[in-house]
């Protein structure tokens, strides 16, 4: 079911089932692991300072390149319709239903971000080792970011 709504003169329907679906996937999956991880006694008081910047950098990061690098193009194109705009690509979602719901969440960094840094966290308590270890190269990856701008910023000035 789609709700329609005016918009600048045009109408915009939003596929309110299919958020709420996502939205229920989204709580079910999570919720479910904090709901083990307390029943497992691995729910802690609070994380450190280190996860936390570790959980949200590298669920930035992850985000970035689900919705923006070529490389997972792949993985949005069922969901989006590709334009080029003085030469930039666009992808704007596509369809209807689920379809358009999935293409506007996978053009959205914070959206995705929400379910990467919510990975990130469940994985710290269920799995930290090998969740510090996958979000380490996230968070090397974001910083080789920074140093090329600095880098070419540098470079521009000189």
């Amino acid at each position: 079911m789609s709700q329609t709504r005016e918009v600048a003169g045009e109408k915009a329907d939003r596929p309110l089932v299919p958020y709420s679906s996502l939205m229920a996937a989204f709580l079910g999956t999570f919720g479910g692991l904090l709901t083990v991880s307390a029943a497992r006694g691995r729910l802690p008081d609070r994380l450190s300072a280190y996860d936390l910047v570790l959980a949200g950098v590298a669920g930035h990061k992850l985000s970035r390149l689900i919705v923006t690098d070529e490389v997972t193009a792949p993985l949005r194109a069922p969901f989006v319709t590709v334009s080029e705009n003085q030469g930039d690509v666009e992808e704007e979602p596509r369809g209807d239903g689920f379809r358009r719901a999935i293409g506007e969440l996978v053009t959205c960094p914070s959206c995705v971000g929400q379910w990467a840094t919510a990975g990130f966290v469940t994985g710290l308590l269920t799995a930290p080792r090998m969740t510090r270890a996958i979000g380490s190269i996230f968070v090397a990856d974001a910083v080789s970011d920074f140093l090329h701008i600095a880098y070419k910023a540098g470079k521009d000035r000189a």
